[in-house]
């Protein structure tokens, strides 16, 4: 779990480091243990497609840090919910951060500019180092080598989304995120990105890939066992 909670790199990284524990220092308020708690709970849950423990512990770690008066926390809680839908191509508008991106980093505007497939180049230098390469990268070919080096399988994940979502998705790309998200056993962008290689096989006249995709999407989509 705690794997994920900083596969968001520095954005999960500047939360963890606003909520983390000091074993020198004083003692830690409960709402950070709670709220990081929380956001690793919620994450996992979405990734796995469990969407009412989701929304459980989002509305948890979001009350949490929400009664510190810290408007800035609370937009990044938010635009961690958001990154999480990118990496599995849930291409929705960011409506909880952006109510808040007035009181928002510079940084974590600019972020939110990219998971919208929107930002500029002045937002680059102000992503988290993961993901600079990719949103630096002119060529299709150049993003998706530079999403394929990224370590951290969320990180990668969010990228890769981000470049579908602009228009920039190579089938390099795809076998990047479906081989992450497997060996993750994530099923909800398992699903999504096999959703795209199969459409993809369909568009290109790939009979036999596609029925192939369509009975690995079959398997992913069985119930989790009780």
């Amino acid at each position: 779990m705690r794997k994920l909670n900083a596969s968001l790199s520095a954005l999960a990284a500047l939360l963890c480091t606003a909520l983390a524990a000091c074993s020198s220092g004083p003692p830690v308020p409960d709402w950070k243990m709670n709220a990081q708690s929380s956001v690793e709970r919620f994450q996992a849950a979405y990734l796995n497609g469990n969407a009412l423990v989701e929304q459980t512990e989002f509305r948890r770690a979001r009350s949490q840090v929400a009664g510190t008066g810290k408007l800035d926390l609370v937009a990044r809680i938010e635009l961690l919910r958001c990154a999480a839908r990118v990496a599995s191509l849930a291409f929705e508008d960011c409506a909880g951060f952006d109510a808040l991106q007035a009181d928002a980093t510079d940084a974590d505007r600019a972020y939110a500019a990219w998971l919208a497939g929107k930002a500029q180049a002045a937002d680059v230098a102000l992503l988290p180092e993961t993901q600079r390469a990719a949103a630096g990268a002119s060529a299709d070919t150049a993003a998706a080598s530079a999403v394929s080096a990224i370590k951290d399988p969320l990180s990668q994940l969010v990228a890769a989304g981000v470049l579908l979502r602009s228009g920039r998705a190579t089938p390099a790309l795809l076998d990047t995120a479906v081989a992450t998200a497997s060996d993750q056993g994530w099923r909800r962008p398992l699903l999504a990105w096999l959703g795209v290689q199969r459409l993809r096989a369909e568009q290109a006249g790939d009979t036999q890939a596609a029925q192939r995709i369509a009975r690995r999407m079959a398997i992913v989509e069985q119930p989790l066992a009780p």
